[in-house]
């Protein structure tokens, strides 16, 4: 009877490999204050989003009350701590925008860079298409390589260019729009 082969030891110093838990789930609103701390990083550090001032666990939760009525908004965990989230939202006011979306997504900093950030889309965006919409829309504050490649390699393409739209730290700053059309839509499906 042959004997199992010993099980494999780790080399004198090297890393040792923990298994990681991911899950993408449906945003609540008790995630408002994780999600409230991400999104604070890039007010205070980046040109990503125009806003300005930080925004509290109570605003927060008020936005994704708003989203999750209409829409969808996701959050990525990793091994039981919220890293990420993404949210589909109204494009415009007027009534004829009701079959277009506005996607967003943000990543902890110290989570970018990961992989996280595509399946995160990929969910949102199935989400936002399953509701029944028919435009999916990327707002980008430019430069932006890493967004403008996540959405580009989701099939979303460049359909405007607005120069010089926001000014944040002292720099003016261009937006880029991203599109993508759901390619299941059935008209009439929203109202």
């Amino acid at each position: 009877m042959r004997r199992a082969p010993p099980p494999l030891s780790r080399p004198r110093g090297a890393a040792r490999i923990d298994r990681v838990t991911e899950t993408l789930r449906r945003a609540t609103l008790a995630d408002a204050p994780a999600i409230a701390a991400i999104y604070n990083h890039y007010v205070d550090h980046t040109i990503v989003t125009f806003e300005e001032e930080r925004v509290t666990d109570q605003e927060m939760a008020r936005r994704m009350e708003g989203v999750l009525a209409t829409h969808d908004w996701l959050a990525s965990c990793r091994d039981g701590e919220l890293v990420g989230y993404a949210y589909g939202s109204r494009f415009r006011d007027r009534v004829a925008y009701r079959y277009t979306t506005e996607l967003t997504v943000y990543l902890a900093p110290e989570h970018c860079g990961q992989g996280l950030g595509p399946p995160l889309y990929r969910a949102i965006l199935a989400r936002v298409f399953e509701l029944g919409y028919r435009q999916a829309i990327g707002a980008i504050s430019l430069p932006n390589d890493a967004s403008v490649h996540l959405h580009e390699s989701l099939g979303f393409a460049k359909v405007a260019h607005y120069p010089k739209v926001g000014k944040k730290f002292g720099q003016w700053i261009d937006v880029g729009v991203w599109q993508l059309e759901n390619p299941s839509f059935e008209d009439g499906r929203l109202g």
